[in-house]
């Protein structure tokens, strides 16, 4: 054995010297590829778990320091060696004075004078009146019920037997207890106050009605019944526009013999225009289903021909492969990405996205409410320019940064909806946005939270039957409560072929609600 040690050259220790340096290069670098994806994967799990957080306990907002950001900025451009950014001019906001707003003039008054003696405290003469002050109070009176009593005489005609008597008038359910008042105050506060059946029989309950809960939900189910074809007039509506806003939320569902719940999808899809300075009337209708296969979008949008404004979701993308349906892609999406990245890892990339995506918020601003020529010849001449050098900056970042970290992710998410996200700027009847949908789905994401579930799937469906009379009604500016009791007192007997009349742009629900009070 020492022999054959001895005959080992010098040569021969450095070619074991090289080939063990080799295996613990290669040692190394798979060490570090392993380390980029546990904290690719790491970083992944923060920022979800960051999301859940903020979206559980954080500010609806998504607001990044302006300070902070600037200084970010400078940062990132000084180290990829580009120009200098322009001096950001922060908007100061000036603190109003505060003034009490003027309670409205429909509501009843009740005046309480407060005379003084008429003889004079110090001498005993007689006063005279030189003026007044008046201050109002606002006072609540707690809504009651009323029991109304319809007495319809029998006559008789003494000489031929002849008996007449006036016919019975409708009621929203046939042979029914509720009036249409009690209908449309139950589904408002329901569907708009987000108050649960259960509670609003225990506050029934305290006024000395008892009401069960199933009595409730039945009354609910025969409303939604008898007002299906407004639903379905709506829609139809809704669907002959040029552009949609569309989108869907998760709706837990009570599944009947399993003792717990599924997830059921609300779609919303929005009509209006009057950010394009549209006077056509503003809409929305909803749709259930009891999942989130792409068939359900594609069975609710067979007839409309159009822009699309959604998510990324990719149930919608089948719609796009004909020519029938264009897409537009939402801008606010976009940020959220990059914010989710900038909210965990404060990085100055992201910040100069969520910059870039600003300034483009802001020449949205400025057109809101212009003409749709006139909202496209502004992006054209000012958005054009800075949507082609944030897609160069969009590239050039890319091959800067892991295509399957966080970041990455984001950047790819915008070039490869590129062509949709721009669209707007070709069309002054889009909006940059999808947050048109997003607002139509507050409701339900406040209900949700109340009454937790539906209790089935035909459940599912009345809801989105009232969340779209609601929603609909508080576009036209109408209280909902007003406008479905106005409905409620005629549909029963409204010509079906003339059902688009109770549509809320079609009826004066102020002038019905001065009618009821002045009875």
């Amino acid at each position: 054995m020492r022999a054959a040690d001895d005959q080992m050259t010098p040569d021969d220790d450095d070619a074991n010297l090289r080939a063990e340096l080799e295996s613990v290069s290669a040692e190394l670098v798979l060490e570090r590829q392993n380390n980029r994806h546990l904290r690719a994967w790491i970083d992944k799990l923060e920022m979800t778990i960051a999301r859940m957080n903020r979206a559980r306990f954080g500010r609806s907002s998504e607001r990044v320091d302006s300070d902070q950001l600037e200084l970010l900025v400078a940062e990132v451009r000084e180290a990829i060696s580009r120009v200098a950014a322009k001096p950001k001019l922060v908007d100061t906001p000036v603190a109003s004075p505060t003034v009490r707003k003027a309670l409205p003039e429909h509501l009843p008054r009740e005046i309480v004078h407060h005379l003084p003696a008429c003889e004079c405290p110090q001498c005993g003469g007689a006063m005279q009146r030189i003026g007044e002050d008046v201050a109002e109070m606002l006072e609540y009176v707690p809504a009651r019920f009323k029991v109304i009593r319809h007495v319809r005489p029998k006559l008789s005609c003494g000489s031929c037997r002849t008996i007449a008597q006036m016919p019975a008038p409708s009621r929203p359910i046939d042979r029914g207890l509720p009036g249409p008042g009690l209908l449309a105050h139950v589904a408002v506060s329901k569907f708009a106050d987000a108050l649960p059946l259960y509670r609003q029989s225990q506050i029934y309950a305290r006024e000395g009605v008892s009401i069960e809960r199933s009595t409730l939900a039945d009354w609910l189910g025969a409303t939604a019944r008898l007002t299906q074809p407004l639903v379905d007039a709506l829609r139809r509506y809704v669907f002959d526009a040029s552009k949609l806003h569309g989108d869907d939320t998760p709706v837990p569902v009570l599944e009947p013999g399993r003792k717990r719940t599924k997830e059921g999808r609300l779609w919303t899809y929005v009509r209006d225009d009057h950010a394009s300075a549209s006077s056509e009337p503003a809409a929305v209708w909803f749709g259930y289903s009891p999942d989130r296969k792409g068939e359900h979008p594609a069975r609710h949008l067979r007839e409309f021909r159009g822009t699309l404004q959604a998510d990324g979701y990719s149930g919608f993308a089948k719609l796009y492969k004909g020519d029938a349906i264009q897409e537009a892609a939402c801008w606010a999406h976009v940020r959220r990405h990059f914010y989710d990245f900038y909210e965990h890892t404060a990085s100055p990339i992201a910040a100069d996205a969520i910059r870039q995506i600003k300034e483009l918020y802001k020449i949205e601003r400025l057109i809101r409410g212009r003409s749709a020529l006139r909202r496209r010849r502004v992006r054209k001449a000012r958005a054009g320019p800075l949507l082609k050098d944030l897609h160069e900056w969009l590239q050039a970042t890319l091959t800067t940064v892991s295509r399957k970290s966080e970041l990455g992710k984001a950047i790819l998410y915008a070039l490869t909806r590129w062509k949709a996200l721009t669209r707007y700027c070709d069309d002054g009847l889009l909006e940059i946005d999808n947050n048109t949908a997003e607002r139509a789905l507050r409701g339900v994401a406040v209900g949700r939270k109340n009454w937790l579930f539906a209790g089935s799937d035909a459940g599912g469906q009345r809801a989105a039957a009232f969340y779209s009379l609601i929603g609909t009604a508080k576009m036209n500016g109408h209280d909902p409560q007003a406008y479905l009791r106005h409905v409620l007192e005629r549909i029963a007997e409204h010509p079906i072929n003339r059902i688009e009349e109770l549509l809320p742009w079609n009826v004066d629900v102020e002038a019905h609600r001065a009618a009821l009070q002045a009875a």
